[in-house]
């Protein structure tokens, strides 16, 4: 354990805060994000694609009690009634095919007597971000092919405005909308189909594609593994180079030209002596 004391020291101490907390955080955050989001676009995916392979069926059986279910969505629908007149809310802020647009918001007044919401289609700005001049939806009984769609809910501190001549929300939230409109509208809302009557440019259906999120969600886990396996590798690196400080240094063995001569004994002394007489 003395060898692991270097590890309290403040460096090492944040150095090991910093690599648990990205663990943690790939591990419980980053990671089922991603997931998250993989799964939430492969199951909008085959919704849409079930949709698409089914007959169009009447709205109202989808919107009984409190609205369509979350399974319902982008289920391929009808509608019958008629366009509540002076209606028209702004979608602000929104991109479509790349470019900034407002979606028109009109409600439409059911055979049964409730409103449902119905986004028209997107129009471009004009003048760099103000609205152009919004037709106004046609007058009388009117059919409609839609996809039915989930209310997006609000933002705090996003509230509906009054700009340019337009009431103007910034999210699709059909309880919103009713309240700046003074109408009760059911829940969820409907995007029109191409060549509708009152509608627009048509909103594409999202591409059926999952996306790189499971690849990213995999990735978030392989980092929040490496990083503890990293520090690892520091530690024992630096463990290894502590012990090399710590080993004696090896004596040098003697050349050639430091050895001391060797000892001559006392015959070769002799020898030397009596073979100069001669």
């Amino acid at each position: 354990m003395r060898r692991l004391k270097f590890l309290l020291r403040p460096g090492w101490l944040i150095l090991a805060l910093l690599v648990a907390a990205f663990a943690y955080l790939c591990f419980s955050v980053l990671a089922p994000w991603q997931l998250g989001k993989n799964i939430s676009t492969s199951h909008r995916n085959n919704l849409i694609a079930d949709s698409l392979n089914s007959d169009p069926v009447p709205v109202e059986s989808l919107i009984q009690g409190a609205g369509p279910k979350k399974d319902d969505e982008w289920r391929r629908v009808t509608v019958e009634g008629s366009y509540i007149p002076n209606s028209d809310v702004l979608l602000r802020l929104r991109s479509n095919n790349d470019a900034p647009s407002y979606d028109v918001l009109t409600p439409v007044r059911m055979k049964d007597g409730r409103s449902i919401l119905v986004d028209r289609g997107y129009v471009r700005p004009v003048e760099g971000t103000r609205p152009p001049t919004i037709d106004a939806a046609p007058t009388g009984p009117v059919k409609l092919s839609a996809v039915i769609r989930m209310s997006e809910g609000v933002v705090p501190g996003k509230d509906p405005i009054t700009e340019d001549g337009y009431r103007q929300v910034y999210f699709i939230d059909s309880p919103t909308v009713g309240s700046v409109l003074g109408i009760d509208l059911v829940s969820g809302y409907l995007q029109l189909a191409d060549d509708q009557p009152g509608g627009f440019n048509a909103i594409a259906l999202p591409q059926l594609d999952a996306g790189p999120y499971l690849s990213y969600g995999l990735q978030w886990l392989a980092f929040g593994i490496m990083a503890p396996l990293g520090l690892g590798y520091f530690v024992r690196a630096e463990l290894r180079e502590r012990r090399k400080e710590r080993e004696p240094a090896a004596t040098p063995a003697p050349t050639l030209e430091s050895a001391p001569p060797a000892p001559v004994s006392q015959e070769d002394k002799l020898a030397d002596r009596y073979g100069k007489r001669r």
